[in-house]
This record gives C-alpha cells, sequence and structure tokens, in this order.
C-alpha cells in the first residue's frame, strides 16, 4: 500500500493546485485530480481535499452547508441547532464511493439553508455575517460537529487520504465546476484528521496552502480581537479568517490586503516613491497582526475566482499559468503541463507578488 511507505520528512511538502475557467465554463473535478495526483511525492496520505465552485447551480441562492460527524449523537446536536436558526431546504448524505485505501470516514453530510428571517432580524445581522457566526459556533461548540463549507454555489470535499484517492472517494469527476482547487498535505507538526486537511473555509473563502505559518499566534490573537474563533488550532484556518476580516469585513481593496499578509520589507518600502511608501507604510502600521511569518504559498478561492500568492522571499514555489479560457498555478509546472501540455503563457511569481486569476467582467473581490 502507498500509505505504509516510509517517508523522509520533506520541509517543502505539500501540493497546491488550481484551475479556473475565466469564461464561467463548468468542467469536470477528473482534471483537478489528475493534477494533484502528479504531485504525490509531495503528500504522505495524511490529507487530501478539493473545493468546487460553480457545483450547486439549482440551489445558487442557498448556502451549501458541508458537515462531518464523528457520530449520530453530534449531528443530531447540530442538527437542531441547524433547524432552529436557518430554512432548510434540503438535508443528505453526500455521495461517496469505497475506497480500498480511505478508512474510517466520519458521517458526512450537507445541507442547503436560509438563514431564519426572524433569527436574522433580531441579530441585525448581515446574512454573511450570521452565517458565518453560526459555522464558528458550530466548530468551537459542538463536540464531534464540523463544519466543512459554508458557501453559496460551492463545495468542500477532503479527508485523510491522497488527494486522487480522495477525489476518488467523492466521485468528484461527476461534479462539474468553474474554478477547482486541490491540496495534497504533508503535516510536520499536526496529526492528520478529517477535518484538518485543506482546503479550510468560511463562506465561499477556501485556503489551500503548503508551508508553515510562525506568526500564528499573534494572527490568532489579533482575530479573536474582531470575534473569530480560530477552534482548529491551524494556521490554515487563521489565514481564511485573516482574508475574511480584510476583504468582507473590512472591504479592502485586494492589493491592500495582499501587502498586509505578505508585506514588502521595510528596504523595499525606502526605494518607493512617496506615495506608494506611505500606503506601503500604512498597510504594515494598521494590519502589523495580519502579517504571515514563515514559508508559504497559498491559494485563495472565491465566487470571483482565486489568488494565488507565497511569502515575500519566496520560501515555497508557486508556479502560473494561461490559455485561451483557464488559469492554472500549481506547486510544479508539471502539475501544470499534464492537463495543459502547452499553455499560452507561463511564469514563476516573484515573493510576495500576487497571481489573481478572475471570471470575465469580475473587477476582483
Amino acid at each position: 500500500m502507498r500509505g505504509s511507505r516510509p517517508q523522509e520528512k520533506i520541509m517543502s511538502g505539500c501540493a497546491i493546485s488550481g484551475i479556473l475557467n475565466r469564461k464561467g465554463n463548468r468542467f469536470s473535478g477528473a482534471e483537478i485530480m489528475e493534477s494533484i495526483a502528479l504531485m504525490h511525492e509531495r503528500s504522505n496520505g495524511l490529507g487530501g481535499g478539493f473545493a468546487a465552485y460553480g457545483i450547486y447551480p439549482e440551489y445558487e441562492d442557498k448556502y451549501a452547508v458541508h458537515m462531518f460527524y464523528d457520530d449520530l449523537t453530534a449531528k443530531e446536536e447540530a442538527d437542531h441547532f441547524l433547524n432552529r436558526h436557518f430554512s432548510i431546504t434540503i438535508s443528505e448524505k453526500i455521495p461517496t464511493r469505497e475506497v480500498e485505501v480511505i478508512n474510517n470516514p466520519p458521517i458526512i453530510w450537507r445541507y442547503f439553508v436560509e438563514p431564519d428571517q426572524q433569527k436574522l432580524t433580531s441579530a441585525g445581522l448581515t446574512e454573511d455575517e450570521y452565517v458565518a457566526q453560526c459555522v464558528m459556533n458550530i466548530n468551537a461548540n459542538y463536540r464531534g460537529a464540523f463544519v466543512v463549507s459554508s458557501g453559496k454555489n460551492m463545495g468542500v470535499f477532503k479527508g485523510v487520504g491522497y488527494p486522487e484517492d480522495i477525489g476518488e472517494f467523492y466521485q468528484l469527476e461527476e461534479y462539474k465546476a468553474y474554478l477547482w482547487t486541490a491540496h495534497g498535505r504533508f503535516p510536520t507538526n499536526t496529526p492528520g484528521w478529517w477535518g484538518g486537511a485543506h482546503p479550510f473555509t468560511l463562506l465561499d473563502w477556501s485556503i489551500v496552502h503548503n508551508g508553515e505559518i510562525s506568526s500564528y499566534g499573534a494572527n490568532k490573537r489579533y482575530l479573536e480581537m474582531f470575534g473569530y474563533e480560530c477552534a482548529m488550532q491551524t494556521d490554515t484556518e487563521a489565514i481564511t479568517y485573516l482574508f475574511d476580516l480584510m476583504l468582507r469585513k473590512h472591504d479592502l481593496p485586494l492589493e491592500a490586503a495582499v501587502k498586509a499578509v505578505a508585506a514588502p520589507l521595510w528596504s523595499e518600502i525606502e526605494r518607493m516613491d512617496e506615495k506608494e511608501a506611505k500606503i506601503a507604510k500604512t498597510i504594515r502600521t494598521v494590519y502589523s497582526s495580519a502579517l504571515l511569518n514563515g514559508p508559504f504559498s497559498v491559494i485563495l478561492g472565491h465566487k470571483d475566482g482565486f489568488i494565488a500568492l507565497n511569502d515575500r522571499i519566496k520560501l515555497r514555489p508557486l508556479v502560473v499559468a494561461k490559455d485561451d479560457e483557464r488559469t492554472y498555478v500549481a506547486s510544479e509546472e508539471s502539475a501544470i503541463r499534464q492537463i495543459c501540455s502547452n499553455p499560452k503563457e507561463i511564469r514563476t511569481p516573484k515573493g510576495g507578488e500576487a497571481v489573481i486569476g478572475l471570471l470575465e467582467g469580475r473587477q476582483g473581490v
């Protein structure tokens, strides 16, 4: 069995991949599975997962809540919470198939929901904020229940295993999306468990991440000031919440959010013109606790496309390519050429440079 082979600790391990059709045309999950499978040796079987956007067009106005439950008791308690806070249109098991190397999966369920209007009005919140608070409540307070994803017309499929096996387990070749992201995990300091696999999500944000954030403690304390609960104790969850805070709650321009998490070095700021330097200094000062320290490359998926970014001194690999309709990003060039043999352009972004892939006609998040 592949999972039984001894592995050395690979400090540049973990694999990430993403494919966006800029015209919004949906395509099967088979291609992203093929891309991430080529980077098999960057994973060790302790986590794989996928985010897919555009997969539920028939319920595009509902929040699609994917859940893991340890047992029926946890499901019953979370069901009670969901029924009190939402109007549920569909409640069903997520289809899976038997895969020999996938063992002991949790109960995997999905709901298509709308916030309870009376509770929403009483709380005085936007729908997104209401859903976000409910998600964090479940993850922090309902033992044995975990919200896998909670966005509209999107979903996350993840678990313990190599990503290609996880994709087969969830039958992802039967889903169609305009944006897919994928992750193969090689954890270095946290255990492999179903909820701990990537992507991590909140609403329609999803993060796949290669690296290790040494600033997690500072980032977590900063997020808690704004009501976020980092219940999973993982840096990837904190990255997801940082982008949610800056882009959704603070309505920052995308470029400003990128400069906060991967801020230019002070030596670079000194070489900028006066106006640019003033902006950079302000972001570094106001959002100093949002700075991510350590090696990383991430793909942030959202309803309009994706943002790919690596750390400012480029300690993790990232490659981007384009053809007539699609934008690709991955840890390795080979993972792109596996599904796009002759891209029109292919390049390696600079450290701290944001690669932005958007649907045609969209101006950004």
